[in-house]
């Protein structure tokens, strides 16, 4: 039988996640002294990393005090939240290493990387492996000969280019088994085994355009969607111009769906949608109170430093995209009918809007609201947990984001919070997903998205 590995785990990972400690099963976890300065140094603030390292801290706290024996004999990780039956190892840097003497020993990336040489070199017969979220510690590590990996137990899928978009495309074969002149359209319930809840159903020409609904063991039934494409069905003057924009509209408009994201670059209309459908069921149906935006504030530049005001008008900079919307959206109020539509103005949309801070959410209870979470590939699937756990009775939420423009440290486009969304709501009956694909904002930009 194989022996155990020794984990050496850098700061980074457990800030990233407090659960990593009981995430690699029968193999011991080693923790270097400067990984418990680091996470002493990290553990004040609100912020979600400090929260992180809080919550590491009670872990081996809980494990200290369980154990009766020596800690240098390790600390057993099971009992513990996870299914971990290694043990749990202090390193306190007193014995005999061998590094390059160009590496300055005072760094905490190289006394982290000192103790998994250590470990190697003193346990030959089981393999060191490094584990860290830093790349450049990573390619250190293995220039001198370490085994070093990132940390992946996060991980939602192998390749981005795998998540769900959220469309399935019928042959003509499969199209000639059911009678698409109906609504529903009935299929046989052998065409849909692999069909998910609310996906867009469509042909090769994409004449045949469906939304998938219930389905038994002998039939599955596809609804035909409202077509946002034609002048006579416009939403607040927005008027879908290809075949995922206009399912998408299908989407935030449906009562029985409660949560919906969005994927696409940037100019594929996510936030344009979002805000028109939103207005919408706010203004003309009255189905919610209020529309209730929120986004990450990770700069892509230098960070413009302290912002005065209130909450709404801290995150005002952060959310132009949202007024660059309403000013395309706002001229449609002054020309509408109906008694409000006469004498609704930019101000009146604007107060039926509310900007708020993620930073403030916590404990919040939001009843009857049309939630716009922008820019979600930003976070992390326990900040957006966190969000979409607010949304009280009569809600709705929207995510939506680009998971190829991830500003914050330690996402990828494979472990972001929303691809976890995507993956882990598509078998929910009141869920939806779209992947947008055409950039349709302006010829420079579909050119720009497609060349740069």
């Amino acid at each position: 039988m194989p022996q155990p590995d020794y984990i050496v785990l850098d700061t980074n990972v457990l800030m990233h996640d407090p659960f990593s400690l009981f995430q690699f099963k029968e193999h011991d976890v080693v923790l270097p002294m400067a990984v418990l300065e680091e996470l002493d140094q990290g553990k004040k603030g609100l912020s979600e990393t400090a929260r992180n390292v809080r919550q590491v801290s009670r872990y081996i706290d809980d494990l200290i005090e369980k154990w009766r024996g020596d800690i240098s004999d390790g600390l057993p990780l099971d009992p513990g939240p996870g299914d971990a039956s290694g043990r749990l190892f202090f390193d306190l840097g007193d014995g005999a290493r061998s590094m390059p003497t160009s590496l300055d020993d005072n760094k905490p990336d190289n006394a982290i990387l000192a103790t998994a040489l250590a470990f190697s070199e003193h346990h030959p017969e089981r393999t060191t492996r490094l584990v860290t979220k830093d790349i450049n510690l990573r390619i250190k590590a293995r220039a001198i000969g370490l085994v070093a990996e990132d940390y992946s137990t996060d991980q939602v899928i192998d390749d981005p280019d795998l998540l769900y978009s959220g469309k399935i495309e019928l042959d003509d074969r499969t199209l000639k088994t059911a009678d698409t002149s109906t609504d529903p359209v009935v299929f046989p319930a052998s065409v849909a085994k692999n069909w998910y809840p609310n996906a867009l159903v469509h042909g090769a020409d994409e004449q045949f355009q469906a939304i998938a609904g219930s389905r038994d063991g002998k039939q599955a039934l596809a609804r035909k969607l409202i077509d946002f494409s034609s002048d006579n069905s416009r939403i607040w003057g927005v008027r879908a111009r290809n075949m995922e924009q206009s399912f998408a509209l299908n989407l935030l408009l449906d009562p029985n769906i409660d949560f919906v994201t969005l994927l696409g670059q940037a100019g594929t209309g996510k936030t344009l949608l979002a805000l028109a459908a939103g207005l919408h069921q706010v203004m003309d149906e009255q189905r919610y109170s209020e529309i209730v935006a929120t986004r990450v504030t990770v700069p892509v530049g230098e960070d413009i430093g302290f912002l005065p005001g209130t909450e709404e008008e801290k995150m005002n900079p952060w959310m132009g995209a949202l007024d660059d919307n309403l000013e395309v959206l706002a001229p449609e109020s002054t020309t509408r009918s109906g008694s409000w539509g006469r004498a609704a103005s930019l101000d009146l949309i604007r107060s039926r809007i509310k900007i708020k801070s993620l930073n403030f959410m916590r404990g919040r209870t939001f009843q009857n609201r049309y939630i716009i979470i922008d820019e979600a590939q930003n976070l992390t699937a326990k900040q957006l947990k966190t969000l979409i756990t607010r949304a009280g009775s009569g809600s709705k939420v929207i995510c939506m984001g680009n998971l190829a423009q991830i500003d914050t440290p330690y996402l990828t486009e494979t472990t972001s919070g929303l691809a976890y969304l995507v993956d882990r709501f598509k078998d929910w009956d009141h869920s939806g997903h779209i992947t947008l694909r055409s950039v349709e904002r302006s010829r420079l930009a579909d050119y720009s998205a497609e060349i740069l």
